[in-house]
């Protein structure tokens, strides 16, 4: 790398430039609250925003409109949850999904790989949204041991990926994790209750959560109780 991490650069966040996306490399950078992040053309980017933009899970907002939705989800055996039956689907998805005033992608081919790698090894997961027997949107992330770092988000059809971050939210609640990174800050993730926090609160508890046990990636349809709890 053309610089160590933990060298700050002049682009707030920007730590390095350079090295692999090896499985090592991926699990030691987001051990240390680093992530990759470049468009095409530029080597790769690694990044640790101070502050952090994370959504503790207890402060999820579930706006009365999104509830209803979500109520009829749930209620609809059309409609199911799933965790890591397409994962290739959904990373592609997310780079093919357009994005407003970003032109083009950042999940390049080599970043596909790296994940795809990184999901066959364990360490990402796909959240998908169901209807008709169709892929109709969700997310992948990252997770070692109870760290969880969100990556992207992808919706097919209204609310779709929303529905997938909402079975995350229930899924962490259910498995005792309190947190999922954000990265950046947006104001989507902020009107759902994600929120900034300082990068060193942030780094202090992905060490204690990386410690912990890896959780059993599935989802039940009893974990939407974690949401709806009465």
């Amino acid at each position: 790398m053309e610089r160590a991490w933990g060298a700050e650069s002049d682009a707030p966040g920007l730590l390095a430039a350079g090295g692999d996306l090896t499985i090592h490399t991926l699990r030691a950078a987001y051990s240390s609250g680093i992530f990759p992040w470049f468009s095409e053309g530029q080597p790769n980017l690694w990044w640790s925003p101070d502050p952090r933009m994370v959504l503790k899970v207890s402060d999820f907002r579930l706006h009365r409109s999104f509830r209803k939705t979500l109520t009829r989800f749930r209620s609809d055996a059309r409609c199911e949850i799933r965790f890591d039956t397409a994962f290739s689907d959904v990373i592609q998805s997310c780079a093919s999904a357009s994005r407003h005033g970003q032109p083009g992608t950042w999940i390049l081919p080599a970043m596909v790989q790296a994940y795809t790698r990184l999901h066959e090894a364990g360490d990402a997961h796909s959240i998908e949204t169901w209807v008709d027997g169709k892929l109709a949107g969700g997310l992948y992330c990252v997770a070692l041991g109870r760290a969880v770092f969100g990556e992207s988000m992808f919706a097919h059809t209204p609310d779709a990926s929303k529905i997938g971050l909402a079975s995350l939210v229930a899924f962490c609640r259910a498995n005792a994790i309190t947190l999922i990174d954000c990265q950046q800050n947006t104001a989507h993730l902020a009107s759902l209750g994600a929120s900034e926090i300082p990068r060193s609160d942030f780094l202090s508890q992905v060490h204690m959560a990386i410690k912990e046990p890896n959780v059993d990636w599935h989802f039940s349809p009893l974990y939407w109780d974690y949401i709806f709890p009465d």
